[in-house]
């Protein structure tokens, strides 16, 4: 599952694997989630996905209709990959789409992607992560060769994969950005300076930065676009209160 994205914000790379997606039915309600790999769907569109790869200790999430909140995180570690890397997301993720997305698609048919997210924060050692991925090829499963991280916010000791390579400007914010390999695929992670709780932005402004850095180019796809926590410890309260993406 996640198990490529979580890679993304240790020194370990123990992302490259995955395993079967359960899916459970579409939440109307708040749903409970606490299979290790399940998901269900909200709004129509988007995925919302547990995905605790990297623990076998018990994390629930609380799914209502417009994200998730983690309910239940039993697991710590003190350092290398993440537990877990709970999500909401549209496109695909290890042969699991979101209902209608029309992802994957080339970069050069992508006109706009215009995103907005909310978090919610709480204790514990985490990373509240955004992600994009690319592939060369319109790849629906298994692990894209390229993460774009965005750090809205991090506690603790705990960094993106690789170094840092200098700061930017993108979509009228400052940021750091590290570049590194995490052993199944390349990540370019772009760290805010203070904690961000909510913005509305253009994705392709960071795909268009990447593209710029990296060997990514026009012909590239975009597979997903996903929001979501990586903890170490706690998190207990940490809450994607409400996602949108769309892809013109």
């Amino acid at each position: 599952m996640k198990l490529r994205h979580a890679l993304s914000a240790a020194l370990l790379a123990a992302a490259g694997l995955a395993a079967p997606v359960a899916v459970a039915p579409a939440a109307h309600a708040d749903t409970l989630i606490c299979d290790q790999y399940g998901s269900t769907t909200i709004g129509g569109r988007y995925v919302v996905m547990n995905n605790r790869w990297g623990s076998s200790a018990q994390q629930c999430i609380n799914v209502t209709g417009s994200g998730f909140r983690i309910q239940t995180q039993q697991g710590s570690t003190s350092g290398g990959a993440p537990l877990s890397y709970p999500a909401i997301y549209i496109g695909c993720h290890y042969a699991n789409c979101s209902p209608g997305t029309n992802l994957p698609r080339q970069l050069s048919r992508i006109g706009s992607a215009p995103s907005s997210i909310s978090y919610s924060y709480a204790g514990g050692v985490f990373d509240a992560a955004y992600d994009i991925w690319l592939d060369p090829t319109p790849k629906t499963n298994g692990v894209n060769q390229m993460e774009i991280m965005i750090w809205f916010n991090h506690t603790g000791n705990v960094q993106p994969v690789g170094g840092r390579v200098g700061t930017t400007s993108v979509g009228g914010r400052s940021w750091e950005v590290w570049q590194g390999n995490n052993g199944g695929n390349d990540v370019v992670s772009y760290v805010a300076p203070s904690a961000i709780s909510g913005w509305s932005f253009n994705v392709m402004d960071f795909v268009n930065d990447v593209d710029n850095r990296t060997r990514v180019d026009r012909s590239w796809y975009l597979t997903s676009i996903q929001a979501g926590f990586e903890p170490w410890s706690g998190g207990v309260g940490l809450a994607v209160n409400s996602f949108s993406a769309s892809v013109n």
